[in-house]
């Protein structure tokens, strides 16, 4: 993802905060810690943020307050927030006010990653959309975002949700590694041997897709995941 993308972290929690801020600064985001709510709402008046982490659990203020006060900062500033908390109610709250993701405690760090690339390329897609954004060019190949075709050369193969959903993964970290365990967490929603089999069937079946332009490949990376590689 866009160094350029601003990030503020709110999170009391020392070692967490650490953490996160640093783990994601390593993945190229620009981020900004803020131990509690003053703090965050002082950085929100003074800086402009693309997407706001909020802890639910903060000593001066919950997350769901501060969501609100940094609404009124930003009213475009979307958020999405960090608990330990598991009830319904909550989740749905924090929905009900505006986040765009929730993620419960203990935080998987690659998996915030798979979530925070995911929310700003959808953020940033319905906000420049037009009639002929649609598409991803792969090649030779066109994928087609509304009618789940994959062009080429004017014939067309219709994908299934499940071939659809990991080539559009893959063709957005275009000739960069996906974990297999960012694809699973992403598509299928759990890590494990069954659904990593799934994924090698569905491999496959992409490359027969994909078979007609010599530049295309599908890289097995050293057992860590696939990269969707396509040679100038």
């Amino acid at each position: 993802m866009d160094s350029s993308y601003k990030l503020i972290l709110v999170e009391d929690d020392a070692s967490l905060g650490y953490l996160l801020s640093e783990y994601l600064g390593m993945k190229g985001f620009g981020v900004t810690w803020a131990k509690n709510a003053q703090e965050a709402i002082q950085k929100t008046e003074t800086n402009v943020f693309d997407l706001a982490i909020l802890d639910v659990m903060l000593p001066d203020m919950d997350g769901f307050a501060l969501s609100q006060k940094i609404k009124a900062i930003n009213p475009e500033l979307p958020f999405l927030f960090l608990t330990a908390r598991s009830l319904k109610i909550d989740v749905l709250k924090g929905f009900s006010l505006g986040a765009v993701d929730y993620l419960k405690k203990p935080i998987d760090e690659e998996e915030l990653v798979v979530r925070i690339n995911a929310l700003l390329s959808r953020l940033v897609a319905e906000e420049n959309k037009e009639p002929q954004e649609t598409s991803f060019i792969i090649g030779d190949y066109t994928l087609n975002t509304e009618s789940f075709e994959l062009k080429h050369k004017g014939e067309s193969v219709k994908l299934t949700g499940k071939e659809f959903d990991l080539l559009t993964l893959l063709a957005m970290n275009m000739n960069q590694l996906c974990t297999h365990k960012e694809i699973l967490t992403t598509i299928w929603d759990k890590n494990d041997y069954f659904n990593k089999k799934s994924l090698n069937v569905f491999i496959s079946h992409l490359r027969k897709h994909l078979s007609r332009d010599s530049k295309i490949s599908i890289v097995n990376v050293n057992r860590r995941g696939f990269m969707l590689k396509v040679d100038d």
